[in-house]
């Protein structure tokens, strides 16, 4: 098998879960915009489930050319998350990392456009 030199990128956070439909619009207009705006991008995905006590997990997955095109949309140290201006108010932790995997195998067939 030849193996792929497409990485992913994958942040998580904690949200409470009342605001989920609030944030997850704004994680669109923010992270989504950007990702689909930045050169060597080649999807992403932004999930959100419900913990059971209040609070939800929101998990943005990326999929990206190389770790230049990911600089390109994290900055020289891709390796640390990418915050916007408002996540303070919403996020109940703000993990400082950020993990990239590399694609070894993969078939997706999805596109679900944002309301």
């Amino acid at each position: 098998m030849k193996a792929s030199k497409v990485i992913l990128r994958k942040w998580t956070g904690r949200i409470r879960t009342e605001e989920q439909d609030e944030y997850g619009a704004y994680v669109a207009r923010t992270g989504a915009s950007d990702y689909a705006g930045t050169s060597g991008n080649l999807g992403f995905q932004i999930l959100i489930r419900p913990l059971g006590d209040g609070t939800s997990e929101i998990m943005t997955l990326s999929w990206w050319e190389s770790m230049d095109a990911i600089r390109n949309f994290a900055g020289k140290e891709p390796d640390l998350a990418r915050y916007y201006p408002e996540d303070e108010r919403f996020l109940l932790d703000r993990p400082s990392h950020v993990e990239h995997h590399q694609v070894i195998a993969s078939r997706v067939a999805l596109s679900i456009a944002p309301d």
